[in-house]
């Protein structure tokens, strides 16, 4: 209603922030709110505090980091309240419940200071969102729900009901929408196809993809890979083109993979390689204010994101964090070796999507000698690339990475081979 108050982050040219910020504004009259500079956004969301929020995952992941990240510098008191109020808050999310205590020590302050007091729903859509972030804010008592469609359908056709939220999922199908699995294999799993009436006729001036697009009956492919449960709600689990399978034909789904990695405050963001190979591998991008503040306090020096991410300590605590996630993952989608990288990936170098997704075919192209160096066996792997800047500048990087076997106990790396990225 005219009361209620909407932030909006997220671009204009996603189908879903027009929905929600030109479509239920008129139809509702709700106040539509924009943040003054992404730099603002959290201060913004405590100063207005918003009843309706939509944030890609990307945006939900980064917040989470920070919240985490601060405890770093909290007193001793704070930090075991904050566990406490986490465990406590996480415990009774798994029995279908909320912790009272939890809530009084802990997540009404927390809500307070992210700007969501007043949130009646918050919504998440345009990726998968990660389930350790997505547990992590129902516990917190945020009322999240996830959104599944594509623009062609003029956005999102399933959603998680008030009463049914499962963290695995993207929900249940909207009113008149119809979902079912194409070809799926023993286990159930096969591209998701959709039917409804909102469903569009196909692309401008393109004809050879609008064919593509459909299969007899009007059912259109949405290009994802996914099954429905038991419980009826549809489970997401890679872009059908990324779903991989290991040389000894176990599949597995980078993405999921990737998500447990980035729930890590350290983890800004992931690539799980393995398709065709013996096993799984990542490259990994540390978060860098959040790991340059670690190093701070642990009196690490460094000097660039380059310096840091080669950090040997820096190493060893993300060697933690892979080895926290493995413990979480059936033993043939465990991360075998891993690296991190000498730089952030970016969408305006064609790495990342606006979205925050992983672009692989680039990934494996500008990145495939590291790639082929890893699976050789190198303990190591000098680098001497060069770094082009939005505003025309170039940086010569000269580095060497380090890729770091599970399998072995820590120890320091060995001899190199030279590599260009």
């Amino acid at each position: 209603g005219p009361d209620d108050e909407y932030v909006s982050v997220l671009q204009m040219p996603w189908i879903m922030e027009q929905i929600y910020a030109f479509g239920q504004a008129l139809l509702s009259r709700m106040k539509v709110n924009f943040v003054e500079e992404p730099e603002t956004t959290m201060a913004d969301m405590r100063e207005i505090g918003p009843t309706f929020v939509l944030f890609a995952p990307r945006v939900w992941e980064q917040i989470a980091a920070d919240v985490r990240a601060r405890m770093m510098d909290a007193s001793v008191l704070k930090r075991a309240m904050f566990d406490l109020g986490m465990k406590l808050g996480l415990a009774a999310l798994d029995r279908g419940q909320r912790s009272g205590f939890a809530d009084f020590i802990l997540f009404r302050a927390l809500r307070d200071r992210l700007g969501f007091s007043h949130l009646k729903s918050a919504a998440t859509g345009g990726a998968a969102l990660g389930p350790d972030t997505f547990r992590f804010f129902l516990a917190l008592g945020v009322p999240m729900r996830q959104l599944y469609g594509q623009t062609e359908l003029l956005g999102a056709y399933t959603i998680h009901t008030a009463s049914d939220v499962d963290f695995d999922t993207v929900g249940v199908p909207m009113n008149g929408v119809e979902i079912r699995i194409d070809d799926p294999d023993p286990n159930g799993l096969g591209e998701i196809v959709t039917r409804h009436s909102n469903t569009f006729t196909g692309y401008y001036n393109n004809p050879e993809e609008s064919a593509k697009s459909f299969i007899e009956g009007g059912w259109m492919r949405t290009g994802d890979a996914g099954f429905v449960n038991p419980r009826g709600h549809l489970v997401v689990i890679d872009r059908v083109r990324d779903m991989a399978q290991t040389a000894h034909g176990d599949r597995f789904s980078p993405q999921y993979i990737e998500n447990k990695l980035k729930f890590s405050p350290y983890v800004a963001e992931a690539v799980i390689l393995g398709d065709g190979r013996e096993h799984l591998a990542a490259m990994i991008c540390i978060r860098f204010p959040i790991v340059s503040k670690w190093a701070e306090k642990n009196r690490i020096s460094f000097t660039t994101y380059t310096d840091l991410s080669g950090r040997q300590e820096v190493t060893d605590m993300l060697r933690r964090e892979v080895e926290q996630v493995n413990k979480t993952l059936p033993e043939k989608q465990r991360i075998s070796k891993f690296l991190l990288l000498y730089k952030e990936l970016d969408a305006d170098d064609g790495e990342l999507t606006r979205t925050r997704k992983v672009r692989r075919g680039v990934i494996n192209e500008r990145y495939g000698e590291i790639i082929d160096a890893m699976y050789r066996g190198d303990p190591t792997i000098d680098v001497d690339t060069t770094i082009a800047f939005q505003d025309g500048s170039k940086q010569r990087i000269r580095t060497t990475l380090k890729v770091i076997d599970l399998k072995l106990a820590p120890t320091a790396s060995g001899s190199s081979k030279k590599r260009a990225a």
